[in-house]
Order: C-alpha cells, then structure tokens, then sequence
C-alpha cells in the first residue's frame, strides 16, 4: 500500500487543496491530511476546527484518507508513519522555489523520503488559504473556493471577531 502524507496549515481547506488530494489518491493508496502546527504561524482557525472541517470536506473518502495533527519536523512525522512520500501541491513558479528548497532539506534530513508535487489545477491556481481569508474577512463570495462548511465557519468567525471589537 502507497502512502502519502499531505502536509500543511489547512486555516482553511480550499477547494485547490482537495484538488490535490483527490489527485492525489490517482497515485497513493492512502493519503494523510496531516495539519503541521507551528507556533510561530498565527492562524484564524484551532487545530480542532481545521480537523473538522477537513472531516466534513473529505467525508466521501474515509476508507483512503486519514485526518492528523503534528508538531516538529515532517520527515520524522513521515518515518513514524511509516509514509512512502510527501505529497505537495504547486500553483505557481513562486510556490516551486520554496518546495524544491523544503523537498532538499527533506531529502537532506533523511534521505529515505520523496517528494511527490502535482500543479494545482487551473481553476484553482491562483487560491491560496490567506486570499481567501482576506476576502471573506470583507465579506466577498467565496462560495465557489471552499466548501459550504468552510464558508460558514468563515462568515461566523470573522462576525465574532467583529462583534468582539
């Protein structure tokens, strides 16, 4: 069985990361949405609602998808999973420099682990988690870039962080 660990911040899922995991399980057997936690990263969403709404966008694949959290370096994360790669997505030459030099300090830190990129699909290359929380932020339609869920957990997160002020 090929599996992959998909790795990233998840604040929220869009639709062009559910592009790449559907993709995805074209080449791996098993893919786990892995939500990497930094405490240097400030973000909208808990690791808890990151999780369920990763559930709820991915529900329609529970036999081959795993949701999971982890804090420290990937490449230990991959090995303890026992991972047969890193899936990552690519929207852009800005994205590839950044990859190739996370994928080389991977392969650096334990050369056992691949990367795998696949190109976002173009309708959804120019969406990013932080353009779509700035949007939704000034109450623009997002309903076309992230699930139902997501939008309305956008819309009562930033209805709270305004009532709060």
């Amino acid at each position: 069985m090929k599996v992959a660990i998909y790795p990233g911040s998840f604040d929220p899922v869009t639709m062009g990361h559910l592009d790449i995991i559907e993709r995805g399980l074209d080449v791996f057997d098993k893919i786990i949405v892995t939500i990497l936690c930094n405490p240097a990263k400030k973000t909208l969403f808990t690791v808890e609602e990151r999780i369920f709404m990763l559930k709820d966008s991915l529900a329609k694949y529970n036999d081959r998808i795993e949701i999971d959290s982890s804090y420290g370096l990937l490449v230990d994360y991959v090995a303890k999973r026992k991972a047969d790669a890193i899936l990552r997505g690519m929207r852009a030459v800005s994205d590839f420099e950044y990859e190739f030099q996370m994928a080389l300090m991977n392969r650096k830190l334990n050369r056992d682990i691949q990367t795998v990129f696949l190109m976002t699909g173009l309708r959804w290359i120019f969406t990013s988690s932080s353009i779509i929380k700035e949007a939704a932020r000034f109450g623009g339609d997002v309903s076309d870039m992230v699930s139902p869920l997501v939008e309305k957990k956008l819309k009562e997160k930033f209805a709270a962080m305004k009532t709060s002020v």
